[in-house]
């Protein structure tokens, strides 16, 4: 066997690395690619890209890539309402596998990061649900508004709730049976059935999902 020393790749041109590093995230079917993706599928190795561009974030961002990883700092409340959005889409759990951009705003090693594994992320967004859920204004819910004085609640409907609601009506509209998981041009909302404006709370047994088609057509009743 002969022996022969690594390649450094010194005198590669950096549009090589980049085409190479475009070339994988066409493979993988996204528009990123981890350093763990590139190793396996790459030309190179991944510490080279990072030698030449001096962060794989910058090596990401000049091939035109999206980063692979999201700031530290980001709330998990963030990355619940990404979940709750890609849920409405669905009309159900979102899987592993479909937790791709654009569907998607962070990929699912965002939340493997953050949480340790996809399912422990679906169960703690359950957990924040169900916590929410174990408090939501039933109808003699107090608050303290003077501006609003006739009301016992907050006209807002916080995403939450609203998420709530959907899942309830299983995220069809309640008027024509529209769903963004069979049309994806159907957008949902949770509206008042009696309105905020004649004395209706934001409460579960006066909230109902429509579609913004519908809604808008009961705002012009």
């Amino acid at each position: 066997m002969k022996f022969e020393l690594e390649e450094y790749h010194r005198n590669t041109p950096d549009k090589e690395f980049l085409d190479d590093l475009r070339s994988v995230a066409k493979t993988v079917s996204k528009n990123s690619v981890t350093r763990f993706e590139y190793d396996d599928k790459g030309r190179f190795h991944s510490g080279t890209l990072v030698r030449r561009f001096g962060t794989w974030y910058t090596a990401l961002e000049k091939a035109g890539l999206d980063k692979t990883r999201t700031p530290m700092n980001l709330p998990p409340e963030e990355l619940f309402y990404n979940l709750e959005e890609m849920w409405v889409k669905l009309g159900r759990q979102p899987r592993y596998s479909e937790v791709l951009k654009p569907f998607s705003k962070y990929s699912v090693g965002t939340y493997e990061h953050r949480f340790g594994t996809w399912l422990n992320a679906l169960k703690a967004f359950v957990g924040y649900i169900n916590d929410e859920g174990s408090a939501l204004p039933v109808g003699n819910t107090k608050v303290s508004d003077k501006t609003q004085p006739l009301h016992r609640t907050t006209r807002n409907i916080n995403w939450r709730l609203r998420f709530i609601v959907m899942r309830r009506d299983n995220f069809k509209c309640q008027s024509c049976g529209r769903s963004p998981a069979t049309d994806l041009s159907t957008i949902l909302h949770v509206d008042h059935k009696k309105a905020w404006a004649n004395g209706g709370e934001t409460v579960i047994d006066n909230l109902q999902t429509l579609c913004s088609v519908c809604n808008i057509g009961k705002s012009n009743i």
